[in-house]
């Protein structure tokens, strides 16, 4: 049992220190990119989540990560948000590597996710 608590702290660690590279975005200063339609949000938390509620324009990673870089701007300095499930949750940090990879420059993490989003009574956008 030690084992494996060591093990899953060291797990932990290494994510916390992976997912640190990103800086994260606060929910006011998410909201005004929305209004300004100057932010790519990346939804991470797989297609039946997705579908069900989603932040208002996010695309959908699992079903678009192979084709990522078309639904992505020309800009690479273009605002680029990734988010999950909430704040104890690390996923993000795949799309926002994968959209670092592609050479973009500002990424961020809006690390409240989408049950913060939901539980500030913001509004939610469902997909087919």
């Amino acid at each position: 049992m030690k084992k494996l608590l060591l093990a899953l702290t060291g797990i932990l660690v290494a994510v916390t220190a992976f997912a640190a590279s990103f800086p994260d975005i606060s929910r006011a200063d998410l909201k005004k990119a929305i209004a300004a339609k100057d932010v790519v949000l990346i939804d991470v938390n797989g297609t039946d989540s997705y579908k069900s509620g989603h932040i208002p324009g996010a695309i959908d990673f699992v079903a678009l990560k192979d084709n990522l870089a078309s639904k992505l701007p020309a800009d690479k300095s273009a605002l680029v948000v990734a988010y999950c499930g909430s704040p104890a949750c690390g996923a993000y940090a795949k799309a926002a590597e994968a959209a670092k990879e592609l050479g973009y420059t500002n990424v961020k993490h809006f690390a409240d996710g989408i049950s913060g989003w939901k539980a500030a009574g913001e509004p939610t956008e469902k997909a087919e």
